[in-house]
């Protein structure tokens, strides 16, 4: 039967089912056979899957429309901070001193999850500190009614919808109250924030209960997230990144992370260590990342001021003094972090918070 025939059979269902949308229906954009539709075709697919009807029936009694999340989804914030700004704001001190206070608490936990995937305490600990601020976010949606509400939005109705077909699947194999999910409007969950597809695919037992409960267990989140680096190819003898120096006329286009050369080459380009020391001889390839906002206001405040200086008809911006450039040299482990976040920015202080936490 479909969802529109059981409610039909269910007044107090109904209820339930419309009474949140009123508010939204009365601007006269609720689309109720749509959503009906939706309900409908969630159950077809689940079933198709073999998710156990309880599962199915907890998910879809007393589904909720949420109207924030459309709006949170339509208009996503665009933060332009610094990467220095960004990185005080996500390596501050507080979080280095949890992420220590952290690593105290669990350090058998940690030393397993290095024997079993090969990803080191302060890596992991790096990804818990960032992604859950260690365990202290609180999602505020339940993911079921998320990831309905972001599929009747309809710009990712499909990518939503096998998020919610994950999901169910995750509960019914390890015996969760899928109502009991939480997570963010966007659908991430846990302390590593995983989404249901990730976890699906990454998802480990790390407390040895034979369930993956990455809400409720940190063994089960940190298993999750070291099977999930190692999948990814993490290699535990290279660092992640080198803060760097270049020279103050350096071609800024290199500094995407796109281009990839040897460390000789780059050496040879005037790229030295922050201190001015020599780069490290080694047969490897990195990337290079920096602020190219940042740097080009730099260098314009530089000829500004060189201009307020003297009479500027004497000044050659070509020649003008321009401060020192700081980079960063972004090796093999950088680009495998990017996997799991793909912003630059992210996986720098992803590397700074595990130097500090090392």
């Amino acid at each position: 039967m479909t969802f529109r025939g059981l409610v039909a059979r269910a007044l107090g269902v109904a209820m339930v089912c419309v009474l949140p949308f009123v508010a939204y229906a009365d601007t006269g954009t609720f689309d109720m056979d749509r959503w009906y539709t939706i309900l409908d075709n969630v159950r077809t697919r689940a079933q198709n899957n073999h998710i156990s009807d309880t599962v199915i029936d907890a998910t879809l009694k007393y589904p909720v429309f949420i109207p924030s999340i459309v709006k949170s989804d339509r208009n996503q914030a665009e933060f332009k901070l610094t990467l220095d700004g960004y990185l005080a704001r996500t390596v501050n001190s507080r979080r280095i001193e949890n992420g220590r206070k952290m690593r105290e608490t669990y350090p058998t936990l940690l030393s397993r999850v290095e024997q079993t995937y090969g990803v080191q305490p302060h890596v992991i600990l790096a990804f818990w500190g960032l992604e859950s601020n260690y365990g202290t976010y609180k999602s505020a949606h339940k993911l079921t009614d998320a990831f309905l509400t972001l599929m009747y939005e309809g710009r990712r109705e499909t990518f939503f919808g096998n998020q919610l077909l994950a999901l169910m699947k995750i509960a019914d194999d390890n015996n969760l109250d899928i109502n009991d999910i939480r997570g963010s409007w966007a659908g991430a969950m846990g302390h590593f924030q995983f989404i249901p597809t990730t976890l699906q695919q990454y998802g480990a037992d790390g407390n040895g209960d034979g369930r993956v409960d990455i809400i409720h267990s940190v063994g089960d989140a940190m298993f999750s997230a070291g099977n999930y680096l190692h999948k990814l190819g993490w290699n535990p003898n290279e660092r992640i990144v080198r803060r760097v120096a270049l020279p103050a006329n350096f071609d800024i286009t290199l500094l995407d992370g796109k281009t990839r050369r040897p460390l000789s080459e780059w050496a040879m380009m005037g790229v030295v260590n922050a201190d001015g020391s020599a780069l490290p001889v080694a047969d490897m390839t990195a990337g290079l990342v920096g602020d190219v906002g940042a740097i080009n206001d730099a260098r314009a405040t530089a000829i500004a001021n060189a201009t307020n200086a003297v009479d500027p008809n004497a000044i050659d911006t070509d020649v003008a003094p321009q401060p020192v450039i700081y980079a960063y040299l972004t090796y093999p482990n950088f680009y495998r972090i990017k996997k799991w976040n793909s912003s630059n920015w992210y996986a720098i202080a992803i590397a700074t918070l595990a130097d500090e936490l090392h």
